[in-house]
């Protein structure tokens, strides 16, 4: 995605900082925006109905900044991200810069500035439950984030029984796959899929021992990392069934980037 519509240094009136003297008396902020959408049919077209609007975008921007108050312009900056992906549905990946002018610390400085970058993203979420209701859970998964507004989930398998992987003694799996829109970044996704199973009351007492639901990220775009907390894509997906039949249930041609395959071609591979 090349295309987007630049506003620079957006003058807002507001009441953002640490200090009292910040919060009461406020002060001015610069806020300026790169907004990546195709306009290929609005250039074509010449209709404005099939771009984003910047003279709407600076005053939803004027008022959203005034009313959703923060004390660090990270947090402003990450919150002005998230409204426009979810008021802006042409909207694919927006760019946030924030200015502090004359920032309180004691020495000369123009501005203090923070960049935020989020995106609409692809992920595939693998969930499983092997625990009392395990289609309630699986439900409740998806219920969880479909609520979310940082999540739009666009697709959901049905779900498969499947045989229990290690040598721990437990009951069959209920697996499914759901394939999610989100804004989040994998490490706040992560989160997020944590809170949801702990509130299904899941425990990690045993490793790939019973649980009540199970919440794992298979892929997120194209993205490739390896962290203490997060692998991506996930490390064991490719040796799994019980992950790739759900998953290719509703995409096929989800790419690995790591094996370069989609897949389609992984689960034939494992069959």
């Amino acid at each position: 995605m090349n295309d987007y519509i630049e506003i620079d240094n957006l003058v807002v009136f507001a009441n953002h900082g640490v200090f009292h003297e910040e919060k009461v008396m406020g002060q001015r902020f610069m806020i300026s925006l790169k907004l990546y959408s195709d306009i290929s049919t609005a250039a074509n077209t010449d209709d404005i109905t099939q771009s984003i609007n910047y003279g709407e975008v600076c005053g939803f921007v004027i008022d959203f900044t005034k009313t959703h108050r923060a004390k660090l312009i990270e947090k402003a900056a990450q919150d002005i991200a998230y409204a426009l992906l979810d008021k802006y549905s042409l909207l694919q990946k927006v760019e946030v810069q924030v200015k502090k002018p004359w920032a309180p610390i004691g020495l000369p400085l123009d501005n203090g500035l923070v960049n935020v970058t989020r995106s609409r993203i692809i992920s595939y979420i693998g969930i499983g439950s092997n625990i009392g209701d395990k289609k309630g859970y699986l439900d409740f998964a998806v219920k969880s984030l479909e609520n979310n507004p940082q999540c739009k989930v666009l697709k959901v398998s049905d779900y498969i029984e499947t045989e229990p992987v290690g040598e721990v003694e437990q009951d069959k799996f209920l697996n499914g796959c759901i394939k999610l829109e989100t804004v989040l970044p994998p490490a706040d996704l992560l989160g997020l899929l944590n809170e949801i199973e702990n509130s299904a009351g899941r425990t990690r007492e045993i490793h790939w021992g019973p649980r009540t639901l199970d919440m794992d990220i298979l892929l997120y775009g194209d993205e490739v990392m390896d962290t203490q907390n997060l692998t991506i894509p996930h490390r064991e997906m490719a040796k799994r069934a019980f992950v790739l039949e759900p998953l290719c249930e509703i995409a096929p041609y989800a790419y690995h980037p790591v094996k370069r395959k989609y897949a389609c071609e992984l689960l034939e591979e494992l069959k």
